[in-house]
């Protein structure tokens, strides 16, 4: 007997399970650990072993197939029928394959950058906790990028650059021509850099930094990106934190302190807060019932509205249902800015992505009197550039998918115009036109109209995924980079999707990954500052159950288009709504306010 959920399953052995972590859980802190200390102790000598800065350390995928026995072991009866060959029994596996890391390693002392592969062993019999931990680690695979690639900055960097610049004697001279004595005032933020020529060759690692100025050190709650220091290049050596190029190039005011460059409370709008919003009050009379930690993704419900209503006016019958989503949400701040990434669930099955823009403009300084074309004045002196937002996001498909059963295919919806004629008599017919996407080339799509595709600009030669809207690609699972794993400081044209698609891998009867490019030209407003009211952006897709394209039921995905949010929703899916059990919501505990009378 097996027993889940506080329900018996009959007919289910009970399992001793060693195996703690399911195959798509993160990387919990003990085998980020065994990790870094399997690749330190594989390093050849002392100096590399020092030199090394772990950039990235993440779970390596595993195959949809070793997913699929993994839901069956952690949470049976779940999906029984997946299982290959099981169709009528239960079979809970015994032991999964090791869960393996991969990590990108920057040496300092050689200017190298590496990708090692780490096998986990199994997780001790006693701990209880899912990725817990564990004996030890072996090392599958390693090997030095070849040719030179820069991978990300790390958090450390970015304190070492701002030191580098801070101290370096030619900037502190040009900080003293603009009035800047104090250097705790400064704030240098390090921009990776691009590639524009040889100089910009990966051969170095390097960095192109912005600088900013407070108007008072010991004033915490300052914008500190209001003021910008203009007129000044610099260049700094990443590897051996030196200055290689500074240039004092044109001496340009300092934008002056502008009383509406604060976003705290109290010192927004000259210290004023607005007083007519009322209070809410959420009251949980035992407590909460979930705990919070810092620095994670979010999970939570929302209640969202009407789920469903209707009122028959004949008989008066009406029924409404209240919608709730489960939310699991995380935020980025990436210097002056914020990125904001919300997956919902509904309970009719549709499932949509949202990314919210926020945080603070990037901004430059102007000259007395000047104004920039390319750009937005938005306070005395300073003006926020027009600039672009770009996201790709990568689908490893698997809706309702069996292994070797079914696939999931691509289909592209067109809604056209009927022909006039006996069967279109008022010319007022239209219909939908399905087509299957069958190859890699075939399946690169661009939205209509064709005013949607403004964006596209001539760097695509380094962001060749920009040039179409839509990308479908075999499964393999190192494509995990549409621009390519390395961008800083990339010489090399057209990595990543634009070259995997040269294949032109068939699309039928395989595991197929979905790319779709988004994003949004900015132009700043006014009311952008001094912190940008959320902007969404975003695109739809549509899950349809095509029962004719194959006798195995396949799954195919048809894409459309939104430029507020992502949106999967079941068509055909279910053979009814499945929102319509939900059940009638009880009395809502409100106050209503008390209207203040006008009149005796």
């Amino acid at each position: 007997m097996f027993y889940i959920g506080g329900e018996t399953i009959p007919g289910v052995e009970i399992i001793a399970r060693t195996q703690r972590s399911h195959p798509l859980d993160p990387l919990s802190a003990a085998e980020i650990a065994v990790a870094v200390t399997t690749v330190k102790a594989a390093a050849s000598t002392p100096e590399v072993r020092d030199g090394m800065r772990f950039v990235e350390i993440a779970l390596l995928e595993p195959e949809k197939n070793v997913v699929v026995l993994a839901d069956a072991y952690f949470f049976p009866p779940f999906q029984p029928s997946l299982l290959p060959g099981n169709r009528n029994a239960l079979i809970i596996p015994t032991k999964l394959p090791p869960r393996r890391a991969k990590l990108v390693v920057y040496n300092r002392q050689t200017n190298e950058t590496s990708i090692w592969i780490v096998e986990f062993s199994e997780v001790h019999a006693d701990s209880d906790t899912r990725g817990g931990h564990h004996r030890g680690g072996k090392l599958i695979s390693s090997e030095v990028v070849i040719p030179d690639v820069q991978p990300a900055m790390d958090a450390m960097e970015f304190v070492e650059c701002e030191a580098t610049v801070k101290g370096h004697p030619p900037f502190i001279e040009a900080m003293r021509k603009r009035g800047i004595d104090d250097m705790d005032l400064v704030t240098v933020d390090p921009w990776c850099a691009g590639y524009y020529s040889d100089a910009d060759a990966p051969s170095r690692r390097i960095a192109k930094p912005l600088v900013f100025c407070r108007t008072e050190s010991d004033n915490p709650i300052e914008n500190g990106y209001a003021r910008p220091v203009e007129g000044i290049h610099i260049i700094v050596d990443m590897q051996n934190n030196t200055v290689i190029e500074f240039e004092d190039r044109k001496l340009v005011p300092l934008p002056p302190s502008d009383h509406l460059r604060n976003y705290t409370s109290g010192e927004t709008r000259g210290g004023v807060d607005r007083s007519d919003v009322k209070p809410l009050v959420i009251n949980q009379p035992q407590g909460p019932s979930f705990h919070t930690i810092e620095n994670a993704v979010c999970l939570h419900e929302e209640d969202h509205g009407i789920l469903w209503k209707h009122r028959d006016w004949r008989t008066g019958l009406a029924e409404v249902r209240r919608s709730r989503r489960l939310t699991v949400s995380f935020v980025c701040t990436i210097a002056n800015y914020e990125y904001g990434f919300y997956w919902h669930f509904y309970q009719d099955g549709k499932i949509e992505a949202e990314v919210k823009l926020t945080g603070i403009l990037s901004v430059g300084a102007l000259m007395p009197g000047e104004q920039r074309k390319y750009g937005t004045t938005i306070a005395p002196s300073l003006y926020a550039p027009v600039h672009q937002h770009f996201f790709v996001t990568r689908m490893d498909m698997a809706v309702d998918c069996k292994p070797n059963e079914a696939y999931n295919q691509v289909v592209e919806v067109n809604v056209n115009a009927e022909c006039a004629g006996p069967n279109n008599m008022h010319n007022n017919a239209f219909y939908a036109e399905e087509k299957l996407l069958k190859s890699e080339l075939q399946a690169m799509r661009d939205c209509h109209p064709s005013s949607a595709r403004h964006w596209i600009a001539k760097f695509l030669r380094r962001a060749g995924f920009l040039k179409h809207n839509l990308w479908v690609t075999s499964y393999k699972n190192d494509e995990m980079y549409p621009g390519g794993e390395f961008p800083n400081q990339n010489p090399r044209i057209n990595e990543g999707l634009s070259t995997w698609v040269k294949q032109d891998r068939s699309l039928e009867e395989t595991n197929i990954v979905l790319w779709y490019v988004f994003g949004v030209t900015h132009v700043p407003r006014l009311e952008d500052w001094p912190v940008m009211p959320v902007e969404h952006i975003g695109f739809m897709l549509k899950i349809v159950f095509l029962s004719y394209i194959a006798p195995d039921n396949v799954t195919a995905l048809n894409i459309g288009t939104h430029i507020v949010f992502v949106l999967l929703q079941p068509d055909g899916f279910f053979d009814c709504s499945p929102a319509i059990d939900v059940p009638l919501g009880s009395e809502v505990h409100t106050k209503k306010a008390e209207r203040p009378r006008r009149f005796k």
